[in-house]
């Protein structure tokens, strides 16, 4: 009877101290990559080229072409002003493909009325197989400005029709709820020019709850009121400016966000365009990996923290929890699919650290979060839990949790420096800290609950609002 006690308390002992290492492996993983980020962010922002410099690129000829793809399913709230403000880009020569994959609202009407479409021939070269395609218009406004409209397939379907209708050796896919800066893809062009070993670059996607805009172009950048938004702020800084710059430093990014992300066209066609998965951005990543080790291909992937697309994030639990739920289900989906660069030194970095950080970190990490809750809640109902332990590691959680949004943030203000207002970015810390209170368990919860859901392939769709501000079609022809 003693030593059955005593093996049970061993156990209690072992599990507790199992948590506290994990915790510690976990955040001390994120508080390494900030580090790193912030050093790297400084010594990079000395040497990137100022914005005079990248608009005297626009009148060189050495700058590729590129098109930028729009696939877009009932999106009739948000894709005008979102196309709008891609007419807008400084760029010596690009076009626009809007894909309606098979609207049921008003979408292609909305984009008929505002860029006066008409019906025309384009030619396509159908490498990919795609939905039936139902017509194709340009408008009388943009002549640079085509669409596609096209029975639904979902969205790698709509992706693939419009690099089969691209003409320019760059393809750059954005979502309809996304506003690119202006100089975005200047940015992103320039990295393409210096650098031929790049086949794939992500740029920075920020939160646009709360900012103003005004034609089609985000004036005002402010911290929205909600919450809820507010602790999205910092998860996006957290994974764009630490998380991405580190792993992409390190020869080790497996995904560029479909909400901005530019490829070399001739690769995706090689590899079979996207799959369909509801992870086409990861998925499309991690099969460019392996092609370009397989055929012998000198490449990089990179992350560009300067250019910035900013898109809506969800304003409320139950569309955050679908957004979560779909997230994890394409990260369990990508790593089986392309789980032979799992472990294997032969696709370098990306294989031997890439893949397994987001296989433990991103993957194993909700089921070590909700067993940690589920254990400790557990001890604490039978009185197993050193009252002295659970306290310490409770302040010890929420203060490094606060540290890291804290740290994220500051990321933004003294390196990007895109928050205007230091009140702004002190609101974005304080209201983010809350994260670790509710928050962070209901998200775990949920993606545990994804993993083993992953054989479902319904994308969902988000609840979009109209962009705040106004849109500023002109009233003469461009």
């Amino acid at each position: 009877m003693i030593l059955s006690l005593l093996t049970i308390a061993n156990t209690l002992l072992a599990f507790q101290v199992l948590i506290l290492i994990a915790f510690l492996i976990i955040n001390g993983g994120y508080t390494y990559i900030t580090f790193f980020a912030f050093r790297h962010l400084r010594e990079s922002s000395d040497t990137a080229p100022d914005l005079d410099r990248l608009l005297a690129l626009t009148r060189s000829a050495n700058l590729r072409p590129i098109t930028i793809a729009i696939p877009a399913y009932n999106e009739q709230l948000t894709l005008v002003d979102t196309v709008l403000a891609a007419t807008q880009i400084n760029y010596p020569r690009y076009e626009i493909v809007v894909v309606n994959d098979g609207s049921t609202d008003g979408t292609l009407e909305r984009l008929t009325e505002a860029f006066r479409l008409v019906p025309i021939d384009r030619p396509e070269r159908r490498e990919i197989e795609t939905a039936p395609i139902r017509g194709v218009y340009v408008s009388e406004r943009y002549p640079q400005l085509w669409v596609v409209d096209k029975e639904n397939g979902g969205k790698a379907d709509a992706l693939n029709a419009g690099l089969n209708y691209s003409r320019y050796p760059l393809f750059c896919a954005i979502d309809a709820d996304s506003i690119l800066d202006p100089d975005a893809l200047l940015r992103m062009g320039h990295q393409f020019l210096i650098n031929r070993e790049l086949v794939a670059a992500g740029g920075s996607v920020r939160v646009l709850n709360g900012c103003e805009v005004v034609g089609s172009r985000v004036r005002k950048i402010r911290s929205p009121k909600s919450i809820l938004a507010n602790i999205q702020i910092a998860e996006y800084l957290r994974g764009f400016m630490a998380g991405r710059v580190t792993l992409g430093e390190y020869g080790s990014l497996l995904i560029i966000s479909g909400a901005f992300g530019i490829f070399r066209k001739d690769l995706l066609f090689s590899v079979g365009g996207y799959r369909k998965t509801v992870g086409e951005d990861m998925d499309i990543v991690l099969r460019l990996h392996r092609h370009c080790v397989d055929q012998k291909i000198h490449y990089k992937v990179y992350f560009i923290p300067e250019p910035v697309c900013w898109t809506q994030v969800p304003g409320n639990f139950p569309s955050l929890l679908r957004q979560r739920n779909r997230w994890q289900r394409a990260l369990v989906d990508s790593i089986w699919y392309n789980r032979t660069m799992l472990f294997n030194p032969r696709y370098g970095r990306a294989g031997t650290l890439g893949m397994p950080f987001f296989l433990f970190i991103e993957l194993f990490g909700p089921l070590i979060e909700f067993v940690g809750y589920v254990g400790f809640a557990l001890f604490f109902i039978f009185h197993m839990l050193n009252p002295v332990f659970a306290l310490l590691f409770f302040i010890i959680s929420i203060l490094w949790g606060m540290w890291l949004n804290a740290a994220a943030v500051l990321l933004d203000n003294f390196v990007i420096h895109k928050y205007e207002s230091l009140l702004d970015s002190y609101r974005i810390a304080l209201l983010a800290s809350l994260e670790y209170l509710g928050y962070r368990q209901v998200l775990a919860v949920e993606r545990l609950v994804a993993t083993f859901q992953v054989t479902q392939t319904h994308w969902g769709h988000p609840d979009r609002k109209t962009i705040q501000g106004r849109s500023a079609l002109p009233d003469h022809e461009p």
